[in-house]
């Protein structure tokens, strides 16, 4: 059985319409169209199914391409939760990542991932330098509260810019701490950020220059010690996306773990 097959079982022709069609059509349709080829099943393709995980036949179609299990098999296959897990064994940290995510080379963290489809939407992990750093534990940081100010000041400093007009609004929306399964204090930070910029900022008069909404953002930071280094896990998203998603992205939080570095 050929892959065009399965997909067009999976998605059959949608009859004739006589009225525009509705949202969901429009995006089965789309489906179709763009699936309904043979596909050549190797590494260089598996992008192409990186769809919205909240789309049940493509977590089963992204879970052929990484799991190698064939078509025939995957189109009965159990969607499975949406996550994946990275471990770094070489600094010592793991945690989970929507599956449908793709890793960004030189994005200059220790490791980068982006929603395919949201832009804006990412997770990071920083390390501070083995050399410099000698922390024992994340209460080093101080309080809760007292990192979460630390955090904000390191996202307004990376966020600055040399455009005139553009106005940077930043609230810490929670600080807490928890001591995770392996028996290590973690702290989390979530902070909200809003750009507002010029639509003309070259203007000489003020009445010119109108600002407005850039962007909205949700900030999500986990914070943990260990090896005498400070790790930060960074998950950024759009407000309204966050609201959509923000079971699954507190899952990807409660999943960091920093670990011990043998050797």
């Amino acid at each position: 059985m050929t892959t065009t097959i399965i997909l067009n079982s999976l998605f059959p022709p949608p009859p004739p319409q006589t009225h525009s069609p509705s949202g969901l059509t429009r995006y089965m349709t789309s489906f179709t169209l763009r699936y309904s080829t043979t596909i050549s099943c190797n590494v260089q393709t598996t992008k192409a199914f990186a769809v919205p995980r909240r789309n049940a036949v493509a977590l089963i179609l992204s879970s052929y391409f990484f799991s190698g299990v064939g078509l025939h098999d995957a189109a009965f296959a159990q969607p499975s939760i949406g996550l994946r897990e990275y471990i770094d064994t070489f600094d010592g940290y793991s945690f989970r990542y929507p599956q449908n995510w793709i890793p960004v080379r030189g994005a200059g963290a220790d490791i980068f991932f982006r929603d395919p489809y949201v832009l804006d939407e990412n997770i990071s992990v920083e390390l501070s330098s083995p050399s410099s750093s000698r922390y024992k534990s994340v209460e080093d940081l101080g309080p809760p509260q007292e990192a979460g100010e630390k955090v904000l000041k390191q996202y307004l400093t990376e966020f600055m810019s040399t455009r005139l007009g553009v106005k940077r609004e930043s609230n810490i929306l929670s600080t807490s701490s928890r001591v995770a399964d392996d028996g290590k204090i973690y702290y989390q930070v979530e902070v909200n950020i809003k750009s507002y910029a010029s639509n003309n900022e070259l203007a000489v008069m003020p009445q010119d220059r109108v600002v407005s909404l850039e962007w909205d953002r949700r900030y999500l930071s986990v914070l943990g010690v260990e090896n005498n280094r400070l790790y930060e896990l960074r998950l950024q998203t759009p407000e309204n996306v966050f609201l959509e998603e923000e079971n699954d992205l507190r899952q990807v939080m409660d999943s960091f773990r920093v670990n011990k570095v043998v050797g």
